[in-house]
């Protein structure tokens, strides 16, 4: 079996188990959510983004759009489910906020769950697994060595992308969701692919680190189990990343999603007043920051302080030195 196809396959095989497990299950939205499904699915999008870059990109864009439609709607229960359990447990919340919050929960649940079936993911009848299949088995997929040469060409455009979409507007962020949670999405990526393909991105030391790396060497990075590259297997060509500016890349991801989840959860509590209730925005957020005492940053200092940190990372052109190049065993 093809490398491509042979990775496809994997990850198929983990979401198709969790789909035949789910089916049993009075909620199977619900329980999926529950068993980390979201996992699989990230790892197939990131794949189908891949070979959409180096194979045929109708077929991949088609097969990349299916995995992402239902890694949002997990992603949309996880975003409102994680906040009602958080405010739940904070008196300082209004009992209607967590209301709203666990209702859009359960409204987003069954959405997923009218997906699953109308999608052919589950029920009688169900074959989105075997349609899928049947597309991958179409492909003329690349030799070992041609593929390295195409993912690496594939990786170095997305750094590309990614230091054209901070520096277009001079690092000057001003909305969440459009800028810090974009900027982490993207970044994101550049670390899915590795663990996504399996083996043929390795990470690799040098004998001297910049004295501005150290920073980003934090124990909780350096020791992640993220940050560990999957077994090579039996692949014998490799696209090589420098160790330490890949962990300077876990440590800007972990932090803008710090600064990313600080201002969803003001924005999360603006939208449950304005929804449960005749406000005005501007007093929506005043309440939401009463709500969640005075150590809560407001929306702007967020900005700044995801720009302060952004403006370091990319100013030191990490992402530029983050890929070493190409290696074969034999």
């Amino acid at each position: 079996m093809k490398n491509g196809l042979a990775r496809f396959e994997f990850f198929l095989a983990q979401f198709q188990d969790l789909l035949h497990k789910a089916e049993k299950q009075k909620n199977p939205a619900l329980w999926l959510y529950q068993n980390n499904a979201r996992t699989p699915l990230f790892m197939l999008e990131a794949l189908a983004k891949m070979y959409a870059g180096i194979h045929s990109r109708k077929k991949f864009e088609k097969l990349k759009m299916q995995f992402k439609l239902m890694e949002d709607v997990l992603g949309a229960i996880d975003y409102y489910d994680a906040f009602a359990k958080q405010f739940a447990a904070n008196k300082k919340i209004q009992p209607a906020v967590v209301t709203y919050l666990q209702a859009q929960t359960r409204e987003k649940i069954q959405s997923m769950n009218e997906l699953l079936q109308e999608s052919g993911w589950i029920g009688e009848g169900a074959d989105r697994i075997n349609k899928i299949q049947s597309k991958l088995a179409e492909v003329k997929w690349l030799k070992p060595k041609k593929e390295i040469q195409a993912i690496n060409d594939f990786y170095g455009m997305a750094i590309y992308e990614i230091v054209e979409f901070v520096t277009k507007d001079k690092l000057h962020f001003e909305n969440v969701e459009a800028d810090v949670h974009e900027l982490r999405r993207k970044l994101r990526w550049l670390s899915i692919y590795p663990q996504a393909l399996r083996g043929c991105i390795q990470l690799t030391t040098s004998k001297k680190t910049p004295q501005y790396l150290s920073k980003y060497l934090t124990k909780p990075i350096v020791t992640s189990p993220y940050n560990k590259m999957p077994d090579a297997g039996d692949c014998s060509n490799f696209l090589l990343l420098h160790q330490n500016y890949f962990y300077a890349l876990s440590w800007m991801i972990a932090e803008l999603g710090n600064l990313k989840d600080s201002g969803l959860g003001v924005i999360a509590i603006k939208e449950a007043l304005m929804q449960s209730g005749k406000i005005t925005e501007k007093d929506a957020f005043a309440k939401a920051y009463q709500m969640l005492g005075a150590k809560q940053p407001k929306l702007p200092q967020i900005l700044r302080s995801a720009e302060k940190i952004c403006t370091t990372y990319f100013n030191e052109q990490n992402l530029e030195h983050l890929v070493a190049g190409i290696a074969a065993t034999k």
